[in-house]
């Protein structure tokens, strides 16, 4: 093959492949050699075509294996409301929640103001690694006003509960109504990329801030959502399908 491919056309290629279904979330992708050999092109080539996969969100970087096709984007907010309603759990199969932290925190600027609190207030944090089929898929931190907690105790263990946001709701009495969602991108951290299994020097995540609202006006929740892929978007969605037993 003549050296005419670009690293756009590389990426171009998996990226068809991995959208198509020819390859499949968990599968290892071509080593860089591989991909030199195949498409005759120099490493620095193949190296950016792959950085263009990781910051899609299409591949992830996995200590041992190489850089594997990730998990599907995980279900959106409605899908767990109705998930959790029919099964008791708000992951999908394939999923796994790993609990990374659990304590009080002073809400910052950017939680505050969306839980209806003065900044520096405490409020209850959990943080959390989702993974599907064993691919990490986000880093989540779901912070949660006072009488939330003191509804729902189990939030102050480091254990999953299968559907934290709707548990409060059930024992509360009161249905989740509606959810708020801003996308906005960013660098990743340190820690993020660590997490994540991101290894480019500089890695541009999506940061999804979701403001849960409960059908009587209340925060129930508001949680901050690091995912790889560049986005800035901003919606709301109803979640008053089904009116829960007091």
């Amino acid at each position: 093959m003549p050296n005419t491919v670009g690293y756009a056309e590389i990426a171009a290629d998996y990226r068809k492949q991995i959208q198509g279904g020819a390859l499949q979330p968990g599968d290892t992708m071509p080593s860089l050699r591989q991909v030199c050999e195949r498409y005759n092109v120099a490493q620095t080539t193949a190296n950016r075509a792959y950085r263009v996969l990781k910051m899609e969100g299409l591949t992830i970087a996995k200590p041992g294996v190489g850089t594997v096709v990730a998990g599907p984007v995980s279900n959106n907010i409605g899908t767990r409301v109705r998930l959790y309603e029919e099964t008791r759990k708000a992951l999908d199969n394939g999923e796994s929640s790993r609990i990374l932290e659990v304590g009080t925190v002073g809400a910052d600027e950017l939680v505050a103001p969306r839980l209806d609190v003065a900044p520096g207030t405490p409020v209850h944090v959990r943080r959390r690694l989702v993974s599907r089929n064993g691919v990490p898929v986000h880093l989540s931190s779901s912070y949660y006003p006072a009488y939330v907690i003191a509804a729902t105790p189990e939030l102050t263990q480091p254990v999953s509960t299968g559907g934290s946001r709707e548990l409060a709701s059930e024992r509360l009495g009161v249905a989740q109504d509606h959810v708020l969602e801003e996308v906005t991108s960013r660098l990743a951290t340190s820690s993020e990329k660590e997490h994540l299994g991101l290894t480019a020097g500089d890695v541009v995540v999506s940061q999804v801030v979701r403001t849960v609202t409960l059908a009587d006006d209340r925060v129930v929740e508001v949680a901050v959502k690091v995912v790889g892929g560049a986005t800035i978007l901003r919606w709301a969605t109803s979640l008053a399908t089904n009116t829960l037993d007091t």
